[in-house]
This record gives C-alpha cells, sequence and structure tokens, in this order.
C-alpha cells in the first residue's frame, strides 16, 4: 500500500525506482529521501548490479550516477536505447560542460549537475514518472511517415528509422501535429522535462538528427519564434 501523499494511490502498485550510485552516502541519502516521498526503491553500486536489477524487475525511474566503477553509465543507457529500452532515466554528475549536458539529455530523460538539493531530485523522479504514465495512440501517420508508440517503430515510406528515444518522440510529437506547428516548449516537455529551458540547444541537436534520418525531399522545416513543422514537399 502506497503512503499517503506518495506519487500513486493505495489502490495500486507504488512507483518503483531504481538508484544506482557508487557513493554510499550519497546513495543512502537519496534512497530514504525517494522512500519518504512515497516510492518503492532498490539501489546498486555499480553497473553489474543495476543490470542485474533491470533483468529482474520493472521500474518507472532509474537515476544513474554518470561516473561508475565499471564505467559511464551514458554507454550502458545508449545501447539500451538503441535495443528499444523506454524507461524515463535521470543522470547525476559533477560533469557540466555544455556537450556533458546535450550528451546525457540524448540518451537520458534529464540531467542533475552535483551537488544538489535531494528535494529537487525528488521533484525531478517524480515528474519522470508521471510522464511515464501519459497514454498514448498507438499509431500516428502524415503523409508518408509513421510512427508506432507502441512497437516503437518509426518508418517514412517503406523505409524503416533508426531513431534514438529523444527523437522518436519529438518526431511522434510533430506528425500527430498533422502538419501544425508545434512549440520548442512543447517538444522539449514531451521528450525532457520542465527543467529543461526551451533556449536549450538539446531540442536543435535532436532536430538536425532527425532532418539527416528522414532524408529528401526535406519535409521538417523551422517556424521562426516558435518551432519546428511538418510540410508537403514542394514541387
Amino acid at each position: 500500500m502506497a503512503v499517503p501523499g506518495s506519487p500513486r494511490s493505495a489502490n495500486v502498485d507504488p512507483v518503483r525506482v531504481l538508484v544506482t550510485e557508487d557513493d554510499e552516502n550519497l546513495r543512502v541519502a537519496v534512497a530514504a529521501a525517494l522512500r519518504g516521498a512515497g516510492f518503492a526503491l532498490d539501489t546498486a553500486a555499480d553497473l553489474p548490479q543495476a543490470d542485474e536489477a533491470l533483468a529482474v524487475n520493472d521500474y518507472d525511474c532509474v537515476v544513474f550516477d554518470r561516473m561508475l566503477p565499471a564505467g559511464d553509465a551514458l554507454g550502458y543507457v545508449e545501447r539500451r536505447r538503441q535495443a528499444g529500452w523506454g524507461v524515463p532515466v535521470l543522470f547525476l554528475t559533477a560533469r557540466d560542460a555544455v556537450h556533458d549536458r546535450i550528451a546525457g539529455l540524448t540518451w537520458g530523460d534529464d540531467y542533475l549537475v552535483k551537488p544538489f538539493a535531494v528535494a529537487e531530485l525528488v521533484a525531478r523522479v517524480r515528474s519522470l514518472c508521471r510522464r511515464g504514465d501519459l497514454p498514448a495512440p498507438s499509431v500516428v501517420r502524415w503523409q508518408d511517415l509513421e510512427v508506432d508508440t507502441g512497437g516503437h517503430e518509426a518508418r517514412r515510406g517503406d523505409t524503416p528509422l533508426r531513431l534514438t528515444r529523444k527523437e522518436f518522440i519529438v518526431l511522434e510529437r510533430l506528425v500527430a501535429a498533422a502538419g501544425n506547428a508545434v512549440g520548442r516548449a512543447e517538444l522539449i516537455a514531451a521528450a525532457w522535462d520542465e527543467f529543461v529551458p526551451p533556449a536549450s540547444n538539446v531540442l536543435d541537436v535532436v532536430i538536425a538528427q532527425l532532418r539527416r534520418k528522414l532524408g529528401p525531399p526535406p519535409v521538417l522545416h523551422t517556424v521562426r519564434g516558435v518551432g519546428y513543422v511538418l510540410r508537403e514537399p514542394s514541387g
């Protein structure tokens, strides 16, 4: 039974979170805060332990320290994403360079730089878990583009598109808009969360990747001051 004020009601299973952090003191503090907020918590000290937990449990969100004894968790998450894994991921790290943030937000869903307030981490985890509960249509189409959210597959005409999770979410929103412009803030909120500012360039990186993967003729266009739109090729 979930405790009062927890992320889900007493009639459903509690939200389950995995925290992977090799610093024992930080791991214990984060776990205590999340349990106190009503989450069901498992912890791991390294990537092999996390991999074992993920093999036997379903999680609503996973928190990874980026630099772990077995290596950078970013590469681990990237490999799982490419295999179709869609669980929301929050990275914790002391690396705050722009390219590190972009890499973290490309393969993860949120990125929190150390040192951080534990209360903020709890808020970000709650936000990621809420997003995972949102229903979505199974298949959306526009012109020769098709996005299957259930199968996590996309194609243009007869050509399958190999997309990252972020690219997939952005394309799905654009296809669902059926030729209407979608704002930057909406796309960022869908693929990342409200903690990523609309001026962040993480969306620009994903849009550039999408344009390349969609190929010719170009259909993904910028609407200055608004966001992006899918338009039929001219001519």
